[in-house]
């Protein structure tokens, strides 16, 4: 089983920290990708195409066809834009599955899909903060996760690392160095083992599936940011469309409409498909819905069996 990172020539964010991180000892010239060239270091598999960082779908299913190498995992190597403008330092799993299938996704996948998140985003989180506040990035760069949202598609478990939020800082050779480096301490290659695997740190079955809140979670970063805490999908509230039984065109039983429900269930069986053998919680931002959105989702998840987490019940 291979990990592969991907990167694109066409993004300073993301052509940098792939850069960085060849620059580190170990790598050699692998097979082309129909015309994508890539590097082999270890297990792990770097490519670089020069295409748009959401638009080059199911590498992994096509790196796997092409060498006969099963992908575990696949990393993207990304910027971030913000409205603010704030330079940031990002990790998030990617999908759409709140859009109807006659919506055309803005940035890949498609309509109500969700790939499977990636089980070290909860240890890379804390990671990268602290690569981060060693190389004296903090606090000029915000370190945080965000949102669920998305393509390109993929099958495998998926995580996107972003530097952010303007072209300035895309282009920052230390911010580069610092996504570099937890990529290269994330998955062992400098020798002294990987960070956040699944399969052989599992001691913790417990996996927070985050619901509302705004696109970086803060409420949900407050549980993140603890030791030994797993992360499957989060879905901020522009991610649960819905719509009261005054305004619904397509009313469920209880009269709410939208696509919250599929975007619920969607990501739910992707963290799931993620974490074998583990347990997803629900965690929902409270504050962050009326009171009608919040009971319509508690009992969407009670008849899903989809128990809901405390914050202590993560830890």
């Amino acid at each position: 089983m291979v990990v592969l990172v991907v990167a694109t020539t066409i993004d300073p964010a993301s052509i940098g920290p792939a850069s960085s991180l060849l620059a580190m000892p170990g790598w050699e010239p692998g097979p082309s990708l129909q015309g994508i060239p890539s590097y082999v270091n270890g297990n792990v598999r770097l490519l670089k195409h020069d295409n748009s960082i959401v638009k080059e779908d199911y590498l992994d299913r096509r790196w796997g066809e092409a060498t006969g190498e099963a992908v575990d995992e696949v990393i993207f190597l990304s910027k971030h834009v913000a409205v603010s403008n704030r330079p940031a330092l990002t990790i998030h799993p990617i999908g759409v599955p709140h859009l109807r299938d006659d919506e055309v996704p803005p940035a890949g996948g498609k309509p109500g899909w969700a790939a499977p998140p990636n089980p070290r985003m909860g240890a890379w989180m804390k990671l990268l903060k602290n690569i981060a506040e060693s190389h004296n990035l903090v606090p000029e760069f915000e370190v945080t996760m965000e949102a669920t949202h998305h393509g390109p598609l993929v099958d495998a478990p998926t995580m996107f690392l972003e530097i952010g939020s303007t072209e300035e800082y895309w282009k920052r050779q230390d911010a580069a160095l610092v996504m570099a480096s937890l990529v290269w301490k994330g998955l062992g290659l400098r020798g002294d083992g990987d960070v956040g695997n699944w399969n052989s740190e599992n001691n913790k079955k417990k996996v927070l599936l985050g619901i509302g809140g705004g696109h970086y979670v803060p409420r949900h970063m407050d549980i993140i940011m603890k030791d030994n805490i797993w992360v499957g999908h989060l879905l901020s509230g522009y991610s649960l469309p819905m719509e009261d039984r005054n305004q619904s065109r397509e009313e469920n039983d209880d009269g709410i409409g939208g696509q919250w429900r599929k975007a619920v269930k969607v990501s739910f069986e992707a963290t799931k498909s993620a974490f074998p053998g583990g347990e997803i919680l629900a965690h929902l931002d409270h504050k962050s819905f009326k009171s009608w959105q919040k009971n319509a989702i508690i009992a969407f998840l009670a008849e899903q069996n989809i128990k809901i987490g405390k914050p202590t019940d993560f830890i």
